[in-house]
């Protein structure tokens, strides 16, 4: 299936997204879509499976004109999208989601629930994945749930697959089983567009590269006629010097201190300190306990073993109020379903964790609210056109920031950061790298967990390896290695 879009036009009001953009997609090929967050990329991919309908432009495939009246229409005719933002209905099995309005059934009109499972085994299988089938989707980690989506997609013989940043909740060990899939799907004819700001990826699979700014197409290249560097100075119009901010770390006293905290059947025996100034990486295999730990620490998950300090002073975390008022803030890796209320607009978001500040005699100080806001608006670069716009229509990268945005305003002794670059574009990374080392520089403890290990190792102080549910091991910035990391991720011993 050979797809070709010319001059493809969308607007948004006033907002003109798209500007006569140009994409082909061969054959059995993976091609890369890339460009800074906001410059359109998931918008031509919507319009391309009938969920936005373009304003202007063509769209033909294999050389006929088609238009797709909805994602029901496109994935029947063999073009499958997977998002984002996943789609899984949280209160169904992982079975259901995978079936949903699509359950095999018998002449008699039953549920062929054995034939299901089946498939979904045969799948996962293919995926090297392996999450129980009655486990409820809700249940699931956010890595789970795209090996979910990812299987949903494999289901419908689709012959062009487009993945939106389908490896950002994902370690190295699953993307590499991703990888193998899509060269499997490759071999066979299927055409993959692959949208990641993940730059290792593009160069690893990809065979070639279109690249967008500003609702415009920059250039579209062979994979091996570029460069790391040539195409970030395509999608942010500028050179970019250095991956990572050099950090020059000074820690002070520890800030939070956990002893042997632990939560029945998730993790167990967890100790670890932040001391102010530094960022703690946490890293390890997708389902060890990374997120759990944090969760738990914030009070979001009830009732915890083990003992809790802020500034050498036992603690007892029962809600996420309270962590707040003790100085914790933390930026959840799922910001549709946890870190933003999506219909809300921008300035509600930032503003909604430290309303207490602006509130005098029960009355919301609306002029310094709205100060507040738009300079964390501008500090963190959130592209939109006014902080009344709801957070629901930002880019997955700007609402990202947005989170950020809301918790650095509390004024945090520690920030937890899970996944903060997930979906985010390489520009806008640095600029959350920068803004990181400045909160470390003022004295706030970061703790980051993270998937990449390239962005543990380029920013953490130190780094705490999770392996099924206890802290396997600590290493200082000096000694660690994506080698190390592993080993113990993967339950083995780090010498010396």
């Amino acid at each position: 299936m050979k797809i070709s879009m010319e001059n493809i036009h969308k607007a948004f009001g006033t907002n003109q997204v798209l500007e006569g953009v140009d994409m082909e997609i061969k054959d059995g090929e993976v091609h890369a879509l890339m460009g800074e967050n906001g410059a359109g990329k998931s918008t031509l991919m919507k319009i391309l499976t009938g969920l936005h309908q373009k304003d202007e432009g063509t769209f033909t495939i294999d050389g006929e004109e088609k238009t797709f009246a909805n994602p029901k229409e496109a994935e029947q005719f063999g073009i499958a999208f997977i998002h984002q933002e996943l789609n899984v209905w949280p209160d169904l099995t992982v079975l259901e989601n995978l079936f949903i309005n699509k359950e095999p059934v018998t002449k008699f009109g039953l549920i062929q629930t054995k034939k299901m499972k089946a498939i979904a085994n045969e799948q996962f299988e293919k995926l090297a994945v392996s999450i129980p089938l009655h486990k409820e989707a809700g249940e699931c980690s956010v890595g789970e749930q795209q090996m979910i989506e990812i299987a949903k997609a494999l289901m419908t013989d689709a012959k062009v697959i487009i993945m939106d940043e389908p490896s950002a909740a994902l370690t190295d060990r699953e993307i590499e089983k991703l990888f193998d899939v899509i060269r499997s799907l490759k071999a066979s004819g299927v055409s993959i567009v692959y949208i990641s700001h993940r730059m290792e990826e593009i160069f690893t699979i990809c065979d070639r590269i279109t690249v967008m700014r500003d609702g415009h197409t920059v250039d579209t290249t062979p994979i091996p006629e570029t460069s790391f560097d040539d195409v970030v100075r395509k999608m942010v119009g500028r050179e970019l010097t250095d991956r990572f901010p050099e950090r020059t770390p000074d820690s002070g006293e520890a800030v939070l201190e956990v002893k042997g905290l632990g939560r029945k059947g998730v993790f167990q025996d967890v100790n670890f300190n932040a001391r102010a100034g530094e960022i703690v990486g946490v890293a390890g295999l997708m389902g060890a306990g990374r997120t759990e730990i944090m969760r738990t620490l914030f009070g979001l998950d009830g009732k915890y073993d083990g003992e809790i300090f802020v500034n050498g002073q036992k603690v007892d975390v029962k809600n996420p109020s309270q962590a707040v008022k003790l100085g914790l803030g933390f930026i959840t890796e799922d910001r549709k379903g946890e870190g933003l209320v999506l219909d809300f607009p921008i300035k509600d978001n930032i503003a909604l964790p430290s309303l207490r500040s602006f509130t005098k005699n029960s009355l919301i100080q609306e002029k310094e609210e709205q100060e507040f806001v738009d300079l964390l608006i501008k500090r963190l670069t959130v592209k939109t056109e006014s902080s009344k716009t709801e957070a629901k229509n930002l880019s997955g990268g700007n609402q990202q920031k947005v989170v950020i945005a809301k918790w650095i305003g509390i004024g945090p002794k520690v920030l937890i950061l899970d996944e903060p670059t997930r979906g985010v574009d390489v520009g806008a990374k640095r600029e959350i790298y920068q803004l990181m080392n400045e909160l470390t520089d003022r004295g706030v403890a970061i703790i980051m967990v993270s998937s990449e290990l390239p962005e543990v190792l380029g920013m953490s102080d130190r780094v705490l390896v999770v392996h099924e549910g206890t802290i396997a091991g600590e290493l200082n910035r000096e000694e660690a290695d994506q080698e190390k990391i592993m080993t113990l991720a993967t339950g083995g011993q780090v010498n010396g």
